[in-house]
């Protein structure tokens, strides 16, 4: 079984040292540099970039630079997507995002993981789990997603929180860690 393979079915992989791996980090790399580089003019030569990194976009979409990812073919975003600066996703896993979702500046999404026995994170070894995120989400400054949570449809969270479990529809969750606060009605 490849080092990606292992990934994928949420196994601990070698993520350091399996030359598969490293490579699409390193075309990735390549893309994310040039895209980080464009002049604010060239929206055009930015969005082309972003639909060769990512697996799926919407029509509708902006990730202003900078912006961090490890290999941008587990990233799914939907349509109307708006993300301020600073984005970082480590995608070992897959990491889907629905429609009309704004994400605020310094903003983190991680898949990856590590082994608590440092004799196996010493290896290279971590871990993958997706994130889900829903449509209609506004994600807070500085928040940050850790592997394996869905977030729901009709969700803000709170600048500042980190998700560690998932959470429900039509919530407002803030903290560290967060947790729903209350229910967001229709507006």
């Amino acid at each position: 079984m490849t080092e990606k393979e292992k990934c994928n079915l949420g196994l601990l992989y070698d993520a350091n040292y399996d030359p598969e791996l490293l490579s699409d980090r390193e075309t990735a790399k390549e893309l994310l540099y040039d895209y980080n580089r464009l002049r604010p003019s060239q929206q055009t030569e930015r969005t082309e970039l972003l639909k060769k990194l990512l697996g799926r976009t919407g029509e509708s979409f902006i990730i202003e630079p900078p912006f961090a990812c490890d290999y941008g073919y587990n990233i799914e975003i939907g349509e109307n997507f708006y993300a301020n600066v600073n984005l970082v996703i480590l995608d070992g896993a897959k990491v889907k995002i629905g429609d009309n979702a704004f994400i605020a500046p310094n903003v983190g999404i991680y898949t990856a993981g590590h082994p608590l026995d440092a004799s196996l994170r010493n290896q290279g070894l971590e871990y993958a789990y997706p994130v889900t995120i829903g449509h209609n989400v506004w994600i807070g400054a500085g928040a940050i997603i850790l592997p394996g949570v869905t977030v729901g449809d009709n969700v803000v969270i709170g600048a500042g929180s980190v998700v560690t479990k998932d959470i429900p529809d039509n919530s407002l969750a803030v903290g560290n860690p967060c947790r729903v606060v209350r229910k967001i009605g229709k507006v």
